[in-house]
């Protein structure tokens, strides 16, 4: 089994026990992120270029937390999701972990939506969106605000693990194509 093989089929058991326990109880645990991360780590290390590898993966583990981390500080998403995105940044090059982001992110928008169309809580959600994104909008234009709290109590409450490992599986399918 080649090396780039192996850390697709770990990468990929670790995301789809994530989203699993993420589904049954809105957790996503350390300990499969410390085991899969440390296994990547080792996977990286026993290549041909160990130290440009070591380096690849700590760029990536960084990008993807530099990516998520923002949306944990508005409240927009737990820390379980912005650990499981650093991690897989460890099997991943830092651009990558970006696509992968950006996946996840347009995966989370469509579950999203699907709860919100279920729930029909449309302007709950509008409220709640606009509250998150002001003080980010804000800060752009040098305006500093603390984060409010919401206007509306949560329309519905994502398994975000669900929408890395889909995501995570649709860049790795595409890999193949």
């Amino acid at each position: 089994m080649t090396l780039v093989l192996s850390l697709e089929l770990l990468l990929t058991l670790m995301v789809v026990v994530a989203a699993c326990t993420d589904l049954a109880s809105r957790r996503i645990p350390n300990r499969l992120l410390l085991v899969c991360g440390l296994g990547a780590l080792a996977l990286r290390l026993a290549g041909p270029a160990p130290a440009a590898a070591l380096l690849s993966a700590l760029a990536g583990a960084g990008t993807g937390l530099l990516l998520f981390l923002p949306l944990y500080l508005v409240r927009g998403m737990a820390a379980g999701d912005v650990k499981l995105l650093a991690t897989a940044g460890l099997f991943l090059s830092p651009g990558e972990v970006f696509w992968l982001a950006v996946f996840t992110v347009c995966a989370g928008g469509v579950m999203a939506l699907a709860v919100v169309l279920w729930n029909r809580s449309w302007r709950d959600a509008g409220a709640n969106v606009a509250s998150l994104l002001r003080p980010i909008l804000m800060g752009l234009a040098g305006v500093r605000l603390a984060a409010e709290p919401m206007p509306k109590p949560s329309v519905g409450n994502l398994p975000y693990g669900l929408a890395i490992a889909s995501a995570t599986l649709f860049f790795l399918a595409q890999r193949h194509c």
